[in-house]
């Protein structure tokens, strides 16, 4: 299961009732945040969940509203008396920046590991999450996160009493370990069925409509998408400025054959973005507009 929280939904500015666009998910006791504009520590307090087990933080870009809370969220992990590692995953120069910011964070009882991604595609496998960045369309150099659970196929107990394999190596076999004895090697595709379907989330923000989003949501069980502009009249200002309107989000979605859309990362002016759902989801009918601390469970799929 991977717990889900979009902790806000703004892009630019952070408002009353919306702060800016980020995205927490757990997983086996580990968290991962993906972006930490201004108030995102207060996002996470009013969701009721903590800062001591984020272990990744990933950057889609460096402008403000995506970068400008690390400073105070590294001093709280601090207080909560963190000293594990803290990894960074983000577009090059990230070491640079998070420097620059750290001049209001000097001493922190952590070491952070910083991964900075410079190809077009880069995958990363880290505390249990097999994530896959991707460039997008921006007007700086931005990356969508796809985020997966793999799940391994079952321990098949007739293949392991054929084979005549020690049942103390059973429980390590179906670990994925490769085990040794009495000169003989046992290897768990001797014993595990075939991969079954994991969990997949893609999140992407600061874009235009870009293949690479289709790509790698494709089949998502929740797309996480920008979307700029509610207002149709808006397109022009979008592609200007490499965002996307609400129904280019929806065509993503649709094309990407995604289970579920929620929308983020809305500018200042709509107000309420339900109000422009009913043409977004004659595109895309599971499509909903995201909304600060909107949550879900992601399950693995039943045998």
């Amino acid at each position: 299961m991977l717990d889900v929280c979009l902790l806000g939904c703004g892009g630019m500015m952070p408002l009353p009732r919306r702060w800016l666009t980020s995205l927490m998910t757990r997983y086996n006791g580990s968290s991962l945040l993906i972006d930490c504009g201004e108030g995102t520590q207060i996002a996470i307090k009013e969701k009721g969940w903590v800062f001591k087990p984020i272990d990744v933080i990933c950057f889609t870009h460096y402008h403000g509203d995506h970068i400008s809370g690390l400073p105070g969220l590294l001093l709280t992990m601090g207080n909560a008396d963190r000293t594990e590692p803290l990894t960074l995953i983000g577009p090059r120069g990230l070491e640079r920046v998070v420097s620059a910011l750290r001049v209001i964070a000097p001493e922190l009882p952590f070491p952070i590991r910083y991964i900075e991604l410079r190809e077009p595609v880069e995958t990363i496998d880290i505390c249990g999450y097999h994530i896959t960045a991707f460039r997008v369309n921006h007007n700086v150099i931005c990356y969508g996160y796809t985020l997966e659970i793999h799940r391994s196929g079952k321990f098949q107990v007739e293949r392991a009493k054929e084979q005549g394999i020690p049942l103390k190596l059973w429980s390590r076999l179906q670990k994925g370990e490769t085990v040794e004895q009495d000169g003989v090697l046992y290897r768990p595709e001797m014993v595990m069925g075939p991969p079954r379907k994991g969990i997949k989330l893609t999140y992407c923000t600061d874009t235009r409509p870009h293949p690479a989003i289709v790509e790698y949501a494709r089949e998502a069980d929740l797309l996480i998408c920008e979307g700029m502009y509610g207002e149709s009249e808006k397109a022009a200002k979008a592609k200007e400025y490499k965002h996307m309107t609400f129904q280019e989000a929806a065509r993503m979605a649709k094309e990407a054959q995604a289970r579920e859309l929620w929308l983020t990362h809305y500018s200042p002016s709509p107000i309420h973005p339900e109000e422009y759902m009913e043409e977004v989801r004659r595109v895309f009918p599971n499509a909903c507009a995201g909304h600060d601390r909107k949550s879900c469970e992601l399950q693995f799929e039943e045998d």
